[in-house]
């Protein structure tokens, strides 16, 4: 129970500065001052996640595996359906990933790959 109030009370908290830091990025560039960027908030796309998955991993992989993966990694929890619908696209137009089995996908090979983006 303490620790579930610990981890409650600090997320207030970031979130808290999150949108104290957004509003003095505002302020800032409304009075044409420079606002510095940092390259660490930006977040991966679903997609990205998958592709540095099945990188990482050089194999297939079942979805499940995947989004697993993604939870001990990245710490996101990613929709399957979202993420399934997603990548049957992307293996439609031969963009970055194959299917190898049922719901498991796998990276195009690199010679396969030329033209797409990374």
């Amino acid at each position: 129970m303490q620790k579930q109030l610990s981890e409650e009370l600090l997320t207030i908290f970031e979130l808290l500065l999150r949108a104290q830091l957004n509003t003095i990025r505002q302020l800032r560039k409304a009075a044409g001052l420079s606002v510095e960027k940092e390259e660490k908030e930006r977040r991966m796309s679903n997609m990205d996640i998958v592709y540095d998955i099945l990188q990482r991993e050089q194999r297939p992989l079942h979805i499940d595996h995947i989004l697993s993966l993604a939870q001990k990694r990245f710490q996101q929890k990613l929709d399957k359906e979202s993420v399934v619908s997603a990548l049957a696209k992307r293996v439609k137009r031969q963009d970055r990933f194959i299917k190898t089995g049922p719901n498991i996908f796998a990276l195009l090979a690199p010679q396969s790959e030329e033209g797409k983006k990374p």
